[in-house]
């Protein structure tokens, strides 16, 4: 069975490398003439590392990683401090596997290496897909080049600006969030030793909030801040920002997120847009993965988890079922809709908990922080995706 793949980011090139590992011919089809991702950060999970080391990534891509030791959430102006969660070993000892952080492109070239050692041709560069058809004998793309490639099956993780989504159901319709982000790497040695901490740290503040935590081996820090404003609504991970602005939008908040900001080479912004899960990915032949059919807030740090976790059950399922690829298809569609539709509604919702108005005195504050952030609060949120299990998860 051949398996066509629209898309050569994360989840689709997972999907690729356990597809291959399952014995199946793959053609990744990318429309970039190099293969490279943007220059930003990921949190990836452990229900997320255990894909990843099953496929046999963990050696090359633990001298990439960070491994933080903890999660904390500190207080937009005075900078005061509560525990969120232990990483490090108590995630190893938990779950079985690591809490990492790590830059995307790292992640990607370990993803792509691997696919290229299965099948040094799996991926194709430079195949913008413009059409497809579905017929009796399977599924034909054809490219912006003329090119033109058959398969049994042809799987969408072409993003959150999915051709396949948009031919098989429609134009969708995004909503402007109300939040701004804005986005930036830094050189860990540039910073106050307080920032160069391995930890996730996340500020909380009414009306915004702040992510920052280590990457590259605890070289480099991620920067990420999500602001409620209602006039910039580009949804684009490459429009420039400015210092200025960024330092603007966070305008009296503590002096460390300030460090950050002065320490950022060119910070980016991106409006952040919501939408509804949906309710049908698959067609025949045809199905959608990751941010093609579930793109989400970011602020459950899942929407790579989930493309992740996506491209291993789509393999399971079409191994599962390879008399009939349409019936894998449905299986791979059921198996995963409800716990990706709870991580669209899980991000919306922390959008709301960590912009609270009650957090703009510290006396509201810390009673806000103590009760939204108590142990079984954060358990409740988190534990049910840190265990679920791509192995045995039913199909």
């Amino acid at each position: 069975m051949r398996i066509l793949i629209a898309g050569g980011g994360l989840g689709g090139l997972t999907a690729g490398l356990a597809l291959l590992k399952k014995g199946f011919d793959v053609r990744i089809l990318e429309q970039a003439a190099q293969l490279k991702e943007v220059g930003a950060g990921i949190q990836l999970s452990p229900n997320c590392n255990h894909v990843l080391f099953k496929l046999g990534l963990e050696p090359e891509f633990m001298k990439l990683a960070s491994e933080p030791q903890g999660k904390i959430v500190r207080l937009w102006n005075t900078g005061q401090t509560w525990n969120l969660f232990d990483l490090g070993s108590v995630s190893r000892k938990l779950y079985g596997y690591p809490y990492l952080t790590a830059h995307r492109a790292d992640l990607h070239q370990t993803l792509a290496n691997a696919v290229r050692r299965e099948d040094p041709d799996a991926i194709v560069l430079g195949a913008k897909m413009v059409a497809f058809d579905q017929h009796a004998d399977g599924v034909t793309v054809q490219t912006e080049d003329g090119r033109s490639f058959h398969g049994d099956v042809l799987v969408g993780a072409d993003g959150v600006h999915s051709l396949v989504r948009e031919t098989l159901f429609g134009a969708d319709k995004p909503r402007f969030s109300g939040i701004v982000a804005w986005r930036g790497v830094i050189e860990a040695d540039t910073l106050p030793p307080q920032l160069q901490r391995p930890l996730g740290v996340n500020w909380v503040g009414p009306g915004a909030h702040v992510i920052h935590y280590p990457l590259r081996a605890n070289k480099l820090v991620n920067f990420v801040a999500a602001v409620e404003r209602t006039d910039w609504q580009v949804e684009s991970w490459t429009e420039r920002g400015s210092t200025e602005e960024c330092q603007a939008d966070l305008a009296g908040w503590h002096e460390d997120v300030h460090s950050l900001i002065r320490a950022i080479d060119v910070p980016y912004k991106w409006a952040l847009m919501v939408r509804a899960p949906m309710e049908k990915w698959s067609n025949g032949n045809i199905t959608l993965l990751g941010d093609a059919c579930h793109p989400t807030l970011p602020f459950l740090a899942q929407g790579a988890a989930m493309a992740i976790e996506d491209g291993y059950m789509l393999a399971r399922a079409l191994d599962e079922y390879r008399d009939d690829p349409a019936v894998a298809l449905q299986h791979y569609e059921e198996a995963r809709k409800d716990r990706t539709a709870r991580v669209v509604e899980g991000s919306n919702a922390n959008a709301k908990r960590f912009h609270n108005k009650e957090l703009a005195h510290p006396e509201g504050a810390a009673a806000y922080v103590n009760r939204e952030w108590q142990e079984e609060r954060v358990k409740e949120r988190y534990e049910w995706l840190f265990t679920y299990d791509v192995e045995t998860a039913p199909l």
